[in-house]
């Protein structure tokens, strides 16, 4: 039996990309659409870390669809389940 059904493994993903993955998942439910820069704020880091560290969530093996979506203003990313 599985205890990771719901949540996959993230073992490939660093502190930071583990950080706002969580952060993602956490907010998918109510939001549709994040900024860099919002997410940066919550998680204490720039809104260039947060970009930077996208990269592996869009590519891991993760429960949600990450898309870069616009960048008016920042990046800002759509992300569903």
């Amino acid at each position: 039996m599985s205890t990771t059904a719901a949540t996959p493994p993230t073992t490939d993903l660093t502190e930071k990309q583990r950080r706002i993955l969580q952060y993602l998942r956490a907010n998918v439910d109510e939001r549709t659409y994040f900024k860099s820069r919002l997410i940066a704020e919550h998680l204490e880091l720039s809104a260039k870390e947060v970009g930077a560290n996208m990269r592996a969530i869009i590519d891991g093996d993760v429960d949600l669809t990450v898309e870069k979506w616009g960048y008016s203003s920042g990046t800002t990313w759509k992300v569903t389940r």
